[in-house]
Formats: C-alpha cells, structure tokens, sequence
C-alpha cells in the first residue's frame, strides 16, 4: 500500500488511526500548499483532489477518510478494533462519528476556508467568506451540545476509543491554531481532548 500524506488535520486522523492499530503506512509526500494535489498525475489518483488517499497493492484507491481508516481497521492486527467488535458497536460508532463530522467538523473546516485559509482555498473551491462567521459560531454550538452527551464517559463511545474520538480530536488541535479555539467550558470535551493529546498515536 502507498499513503499519499500532506499538512492538514485530513491526512493526520488516518495516520493517528493506523498508529493507534499498530499499522505502518508506507509514505509519499504530495505538496497540498503548492497544489500539487489539484494537478496531474495525483489526480489520476484522486479525481476529487483531496488529501489523503491510500493506494492499495492492486491499484484501488480509497479516498475518503472514513473508508480508509475501516479498511485499516479490517487489515489490522486481530484483537482490537477502532471500529467495532460487532454489529452494535459498528453502528454506534458510525452514528457518532457522523454526528461530529456533519455537525462539528464541516462547519469547522469550512470556516477556516472561508477566513483563515482564504488565499489559500479561493482558487480551488468555491469560498463563501460571509458566511465563515456563522461556520465557526455553528460548530461551537454543536460542540456544546457534544460536551453534554458525553458527560461521564471516558470516549465517545463509551469505554472504548474509536475513530470517532480520534476524529474530534484531530480537528479541534488543528482548529485551535487556526481562530478556533476549544471552548474550555465543555469541560467534558477539554477532558477527552487532554486524554488523546496524551496518547502517543497524536504525534504521528
């Protein structure tokens, strides 16, 4: 397999997940900030552009970073998973890791594109600066309500860490140096946050 990896909290969720399930990614560098990754040959890769994208050794290429991070779930060493062990447990934290990507992640990437990361995102995507404000306001406001929902939990999920924890905390490190910083009332989400800056998966 070839991991095409860059800058950016995108390509830094699959490399903590591969970390955390004991799996060495085979690296190449793809240049994000000079738009290597909008040019050919990376898009005959990944037509969308985007970073990451995992290559597989028969020339299928995963793309998204859901659909990376359970492929590597599946392929990894037996007796423990990221994922889910069973059915539930799957769907619970599929659920969960919808809910933070729609409700907290989006609008959080989306309004450091549109402020932040304007120059750098303006010729590439169709940016929306009016709307950045209300972005950032949105996913503090989700935010909020997540902090709530996980009280007395030690992940997410419960007692168990999935790719939903790794989620929420690589955006909210990446959010935190870019105009979006944690907001240290959700003690519950400060305290999950402080407990995966803690692993050694968070320096991969």
């Amino acid at each position: 397999m070839m991991f095409y990896d860059s800058v950016g909290p995108n390509p830094r969720v699959v490399r903590m997940f591969a970390a955390e399930r004991g799996i060495e990614l085979n690296k190449t560098k793809v240049d994000l900030r000079g738009g290597e990754n909008r040019q050919a040959p990376y898009l005959s890769k990944n037509p969308s552009g985007q970073l990451p994208c995992l290559e597989l050794d028969d020339g299928t290429v995963l793309a998204e970073i859901t659909a990376i991070c359970e492929y590597l779930d599946e392929i990894g060493p037996a007796g423990k998973t990221l994922i889910g062990s069973n059915a539930q447990e799957r769907a619970v934290t599929r659920m969960w890791v919808r809910r933070i990507d729609l409700n907290i992640l989006e609008p959080m990437a989306n309004g450091f594109r549109f402020a932040e990361g304007l120059k750098l995102f303006e010729p590439r995507i169709r940016v929306m600066p009016q709307a950045a404000a209300d972005l950032k306001a949105l996913a503090q406001e989700k935010l909020t309500w997540l902090d709530g929902l996980i009280a007395g939990r030690e992940f997410v999920c419960g007692n168990r860490m999935t790719l939903a924890d790794i989620l929420l905390f690589v955006f909210l490190d990446f959010a935190a140096g870019v105009g979006q910083p944690i907001n240290q009332d959700n003690r519950n989400v400060v305290a999950l946050y402080e407990r995966m800056k803690a692993r050694a998966s968070a320096a991969a």
